[in-house]
């Protein structure tokens, strides 16, 4: 086809993977939400399964010329057990792969990683890179681990040392995705934050809020520092990091209108700049290492303001297929009303995600 968008941020499921994304039914579409009935989870899963046949179609009638296709969220974040989260990492890698080998002109993908292990992480990575073409990794915030899945592992800790010095090694991004909270956090009268608000969970509100804390200590971590080659890219415009009050998305007051600005002036004060761990401010990694994309948040001035704050050349275009809520049309008719110059928009849409992932396309 004619060069279209590069989306890339856009969902699968491996078919052995269904009855996990089944469980999040209740969070998508509560039986007690007005959401028509095709909004079911079933349907969600069906569409997550399909690749090369409506998911195409849908490609070539809006405009979309390659997706980087990957494993729906949690993922191998959600399984605390180590071996199992490595074998689900490796099933699905390799599945993924070949689906993408049968097209290889519209799809790649990034790799799942399990966590637990962070030289185990790296290892396959590596692979995932060198064997089987893939253009980088995805997590899916916090990892899981222990009795009921109660630990969760960030991955500023210490022991990631190994695994971003593959990253760097690798030249590869590892994209951050938002996950919901463990069950123990939702129990009806538990003390979670989101037992008794539900209706806060998902893009709308514990998405950005939970994934953004988990950004800002990889950021503030020392190790863009140790590894400065290191790139990471966040969805929904950065979950919230540079963006003022959009109504097409809801922003937690945290992050109006400027929190870049804010938590930068912060950690750069005397007394938090001598004992920080990083030697320079968020903004600065921002500007360096970081990417962000337009998955599920189609705001015209959010973007805008993204541009005007990072600089163009750190915006990427996604949809963000992997909610009931965001689809291919949908996307691609916000993407065709955004009055940037038609220059802004082939880098924001194109130039960006071949340059940042290295995809065998023309720009």
């Amino acid at each position: 086809m004619a060069k279209g968008t590069i989306a890339i941020e856009e969902a699968i499921i491996h078919p052995q993977g269904v009855e996990e994304v089944e469980r999040w039914t209740t969070f998508l579409n509560p039986p007690s939400s007005d959401a028509p009935p095709k909004l079911t989870m079933s349907a969600h899963s069906s569409r997550l399964l399909d690749i090369h046949e409506k998911r195409l179609q849908a490609m070539d009638d809006e405009g979309v010329e390659y997706m980087l296709l990957s494993l729906t969220s949690p993922g191998c974040q959600g399984e605390a057990d180590k071996e199992k989260a490595e074998i689900m990492a490796t099933e699905s890698n390799d599945y993924l792969a070949a689906e993408c080998l049968k097209n290889p002109k519209r799809f790649g993908a990034f790799a799942a990683l399990s966590m637990h292990d962070p030289i185990q992480a790296a290892t396959e990575l590596k692979r995932c890179v060198k064997e089987l073409g893939m253009f980088g990794g995805m997590v899916n915030d916090f990892q899981s681990f222990g009795p009921n899945s109660e630990g969760k592992s960030y991955y500023d800790e210490e022991k990631f040392a190994p695994f971003w010095e593959m990253v760097q090694e690798l030249d590869v991004p590892i994209y951050f995705h938002p996950r919901f909270p463990i069950d123990s956090e939702l129990e009806k009268g538990g003390i979670g934050k989101y037992s008794e608000r539900r209706h806060m969970l998902g893009a709308g509100v514990s998405f950005h809020l939970d994934l953004s804390f988990h950004v800002y200590a990889v950021c503030s971590s020392g190790f863009l520092d140790r590894f400065p080659g290191v790139k990471i890219v966040v969805g929904h415009l950065g979950e919230g990091f540079v963006l003022p009050f959009s109504f097409n998305y809801i922003i937690s007051p945290l992050f109006i209108p400027f929190n870049l600005w804010r938590a930068c002036h912060w950690i750069n004060h005397p007394f938090k700049k001598g004992t920080r761990p990083c030697k320079q401010d968020y903004k600065y990694y921002f500007t360096h290492n970081v990417f962000i994309t337009t998955s599920g948040f189609f705001s015209t001035e959010g973007l805008k303001f993204c541009v005007n704050e990072i600089g163009l050349d750190r915006c990427l275009y996604a949809i963000g297929v992997d909610t009931p809520y965001e689809n291919v049309k949908e996307g691609q008719d916000w993407w065709k009303s955004v009055d940037l110059s038609e220059e802004e928009k082939d880098t924001i849409a194109r130039r960006n995600a071949i340059r940042v992932f290295k995809l065998p396309l023309e720009e």
